[in-house]
């Protein structure tokens, strides 16, 4: 690919294989039911590692454009269906922390290892003052104002059984621009049944469902994402201008 700009270079190169891959299928330059080059040759052609190629297929995976099958990956056909012994990979999920709309965008990520607000600690199964993996998350629009803002808290199982989460234990990997958008996919690679709790509202204070810029009414999220045994894996709370970002939110345990 051609040497991004600086803007361009902030979003995930995997998001850009699969942007890339995506507009070819879209205008049939890679027509339905043919063979897409192999990994290895698409790392090539990209100049990306072999992971990186793996989680642009996934994600077209999951938009059902492409599908896997011993033989290799193959652009889909009308009527395709999901590879029936592989469900787990082919099952359409949000990507964290903001749903499908926002995984293209221009973000600004980063990881923290400090204690969780006081309340939220038993139910992250943590001892109280002990630190924990926090995401932070800023979706930019186009003038570089900021659409979209998320926190996550995650829990000590979560840190223990997700071994991509693991690898931030204690914030080693920090300055890195992090990209945990294949978070719940990780989780049910892990054994993870995850169940999603969401509620929506406004901000409490005066004028505060208003934001500063232009007006626009503004709205948060609280979602809790327990594992099957009901322990709280991740706590989010997103914060978000209901007339620049639609919430829609798709997910299939």
């Amino acid at each position: 690919m051609a040497e991004p700009d600086t803007e361009v270079a902030e979003v995930p190169l995997y998001l850009r294989v699969a942007a890339v891959l995506r507009d070819d299928l879209a205008h049939r330059r890679i027509s339905p039911g043919t063979r897409l080059p192999s990994e290895r040759s698409l790392s090539q052609r990209y100049h990306v590692n072999r992971q990186t190629v793996r989680s642009a297929l996934q994600l077209l995976r999951d938009e059902r454009l492409v599908v896997t099958d011993r033989r290799g990956t193959f652009a889909a056909a009308a009527g395709t269906e999901p590879e029936p012994a592989a469900p787990a990979l082919t099952a359409r999920r949000p990507n964290f922390p903001g749903g499908p709309r926002v995984s293209e965008a221009l973000v600004r990520a980063s990881l923290t290892w400090e204690p969780p607000p006081t309340p939220l600690t038993s139910r992250l199964l943590l001892a109280p003052g002990e630190p924990t993996l926090v995401h932070r998350h800023v979706v930019l629009g186009p003038q570089g104002t900021a659409l979209q803002r998320a926190v996550s808290w995650f829990s000590r199982p979560a840190v223990t059984e997700i071994p991509q989460l693991a690898r931030y234990r204690r914030g080693k990997d920090g300055h890195h621009q992090p990209d945990l958008r294949l978070l719940y996919h990780w989780m049910h690679q892990a054994g993870l049944r995850i169940t999603h709790r969401e509620s929506v509202g406004v901000p409490s204070g005066p004028a505060a469902p208003y934001d500063a810029s232009g007006g626009a009414a503004r709205l948060v999220v609280h979602r809790v994402v327990s594992d099957q045994h009901g322990h709280a894996l991740e706590i989010t709370d997103i914060d978000f201008s209901a007339r620049s970002a639609a919430w829609t939110y798709e997910f299939s345990a």
